[in-house]
């Protein structure tokens, strides 16, 4: 493993730092360090690892207090800053753990609960007010505080190493830790991290104190010293230790099955999978909380679902504690996928969902009674699912947490395969899992995750370069929807993504072109999983006399004002069905449907066509849980009505610009962002289908009858 650390590097971190006179100087070493550990994923993943430095710092009266400046619960070290360490008094932890070692009167039992249930009431009424900043970022001490409290070094540093990790999930992981490290780091037994872990970790080192670390066994490796360089390289130096001892092993061949002529591809398998993980809110409602998908494949991740042990080597668990509570303990292996019949895939995948519910709800059931604790199940649906001949993906309620769960089982494919070539992988028990899984401390660092109304959807937005479609985009990102966004000005639909945020799919897209519309709904499916709601908003207006208009003109506007529009909602309606999990067709009508404008048939013909679409689609897949609504807007600025037709059309009326985009009911101007918070509040009306909704600021004329 690489050595990242350099000088020039760490004077940057500390220059940043000095600007903030309250905070201590040994938080730019612990800072630059935790980044490069973080940035290395085979040391730490999303949120996990820790590290801590110890300084002297001054309260409020005058008093000298140590304080311990450990990172927060859930913080990804790669990006962490010196507001993201909660400094937390070590007397009081150091008091607490010498009670606990010494017996004084408590039961097992006592500590259990207040192992569960006053932890970390504890921590943070032991929290040092430093500054207003520190108080106000709402981030809960580390599980691991209590054994960085203990250890009397100044810098401490803790990661999951997946060399470690890989060594330590064996039957003999204690054996082949110290056939690579020796007597220089301690080896400390798995116990559930926390007050448990502390305990045990504190015995292991006051039987040597000239240990420069501690093998966490099945859960980490912590390096400490009195300096951030020295704790970071003897960090690095011990893994790339554990890696050459992993290396200088033969690599296992494992048998691999035998996988259909022709595979189904990806974007199908996806949408089968997402539908079928779907979670109905209500029996009977067709309202879903669905999930994201991130799909993998490497070669490592095809050795790995090709082999006929896939089935073994899956069910023995994850390779740490921390990520039970993103990933489930266990996956959800499905057949593969026969091209040849993806009705039989189809049947096969919700059947081995429903037998992973009822697996998972047995285990729960199970565990709760032999833990006497009274908690409610988490969802039974997996975090991980294993495709043979295809590779994994990875399920979360935004794309983010998709992605986190993807890279948490390639790492884990990656750890098994080695740990497999060495011996035998094996992780921690049953009952340990569900101790981890349903702990009060590691559930904080997920209910405190507040995702919105649309997280786990997805949603497409044609014309998204537009004015319209950019708000609409932008409304249903901000309400928690992934997005992808479609349009044929590739220019400016790279400034929309760019505006919307790097997740946003951006697809170069001719919506009168079929073979165009469907391989953007391939791209979508493929980067998401599927799609939910589809905001169909292309749109042109071409003028002409009715009498007069060649058919040239009026079949253009037909293929874009009409036929566009069809084309985008049967590939809508497909994938839709196969999901099974119901969708959103919104439509940007016009109010030229039904309020025609003087030599504006070419485009209000179309329009007033796309209004029927609306209420046949409507009407042909609400059985399908499908639903069917449109706008008819008026008089938005935007790429159909910009600054030269406002122009020309005020000066015809004898009104001023202004007049004539306020000429409504209400006097008021309407916007493309009311237009977006309208489509919005379509998708989210979910008995409302065949509907119209009028954004014009009030014109009798259009009014539907």
């Amino acid at each position: 493993m690489q050595n990242l650390w350099e000088e020039n590097g760490f004077n940057t971190t500390a220059a940043e730092l000095e600007a903030d006179i309250q905070l201590p100087g040994e938080l730019a070493e612990v800072v630059y360090a935790s980044r490069l550990l973080g940035r290395e994923s085979k040391l730490v993943m999303h949120g996990g690892g820790n590290t801590s430095v110890k300084s002297q710092l001054t309260d409020v009266i005058g008093n000298k207090v140590n304080v311990l400046f450990i990172k927060g619960s859930g913080v990804d070290l790669a990006d962490i800053t010196a507001y993201d360490f909660t400094p937390v008094r070590i007397e009081p932890l150091q008091k607490l753990l010498h009670m606990i070692l010494s017996g004084g009167n408590l039961t097992d039992e006592d500590l259990k609960r207040f192992s569960n249930r006053e932890l970390k009431n504890f921590l943070f009424l032991n929290l040092f007010s430093l500054t207003d900043h520190v108080l106000k970022n709402g981030l809960t001490p580390s599980i691991e505080t209590l054994l960085h409290a203990f250890l009397p070094h100044k810098y401490i540093y803790h990661t999951h190493s997946q060399a470690l990790l890989t060594l330590t999930n064996q039957p003999d992981g204690e054996r082949l830790s110290r056939e690579v490290l020796g007597d220089r780091f301690g080896i400390v037994p798995y116990m559930r991290p926390g007050l448990e872990l502390a305990r045990s970790a504190e015995k292991i080192y006051a039987e040597n104190r000239g240990v420069k670390g501690l093998v966490l066994l099945k859960h980490g490796l912590v390096t400490f010293a009195e300096t951030s360089r020295e704790a970071y390289d003897l960090m690095i130096d011990s893994v790339s230790e554990l890696e050459k001892r992993i290396e200088h092993t033969a690599r296992k061949t494992f048998p691999v099955i035998d996988l259909p002529g022709e595979l189904l591809p990806v974007e199908r398998i996806a949408t089968v999978i997402r539908g079928s993980c779907a979670i109905e809110n209500t029996p009977g409602s067709r309202d879903y909380d669905s999930f994201i998908l991130d799909f993998r494949s490497s070669p490592e991740i095809m050795e790995y679902v090709n082999s006929t042990d896939l089935e073994s080597m899956a069910r023995r668990g994850t390779m740490t504690p921390d990520f039970i509570i993103r990933t489930k303990n266990l996956p959800l292996i499905l057949p593969a996928p026969d091209a040849q019949d993806p009705e039989g895939f189809r049947q096969a995948v919700h059947e081995a969902v429903e037998t992973y519910k009822k697996e998972y709800t047995a285990y729960f059931e199970r565990q709760r009674a032999a833990a006497g604790i009274d908690v409610d199940m988490l969802d039974p649906m997996p975090r991980v699912v294993l495709v043979p001949g295809v590779g994994l993906f990875g399920l979360g309620k935004t794309l983010r947490d998709a992605r986190i769960n993807a890279d948490i089982a390639q790492g884990m494919t990656e750890a098994v395969l080695q740990a497999e070539s060495i011996g035998c992988f094996e992780s921690i028990s049953e009952n340990e899992v569900f101790g981890i899984e349903y702990w009060d401390m590691e559930q904080a660092k997920v209910k405190k995750v507040q995702h919105d109304v649309f997280a786990g959807k997805v949603a497409m937005v044609t014309g998204a370069a537009g004015a319209i479609g950019f708000a609409t985009a932008k409304a249903f990102r901000e309400k928690g929807a992934e997005i992808a966004i479609l349009d044929l000005d590739s220019e400016n639909l790279e400034k929309a993504k760019n505006k919307l945020g790097p997740d946003t799919l951006a697809i170069a897209c001719d919506v009168t072109d079929r073979s165009s519309i469907s391989e953007a709904f391939r791209k979508i499916c493929c980067r998401f999983g599927g799609v939910d709601i589809v905001v169909s908003n292309v749109g042109v207006a071409l003028q002409g006399r009715i009498g007069e208009v060649s058919d040239e003109v009026l079949r253009k506007s037909f293929e874009l004002n009409f036929f566009s529009h069809q084309a985008i909602s049967q590939e809508a309606v497909a994938i839709m069905k196969q999901q099974g999990i119901g969708g959103n067709l919104l439509y940007n009508v016009s109010k030229q449907a039904v309020n025609p404008g003087p030599d504006f048939g070419p485009y209000g013909l179309p329009k007033a066509a796309t209004l029927f679409l609306v209420r046949q689609y409507a009407l042909d897949h609400g059985r399908d849980g499908i639903r069917a609504n449109g706008i008819n807007a008026d008089r938005i600025r935007s790429g159909l009505l910009n600054e030269e037709m406002i122009s020309s059309r005020s000066k015809k009326r004898g009104l001023s610009p202004q007049e004539y985009m306020a000429g409504n009911l209400l006097k008021l101007e309407v916007t493309a962002e009311d237009v977006a918070d309208a489509f919005v509040h379509l998708a989210l009306e979910k008995k409302t289908t065949g509907s119209i909704t009028t954004v014009d600021g009030g014109n009798v004329a259009a009014a539907l009858r």
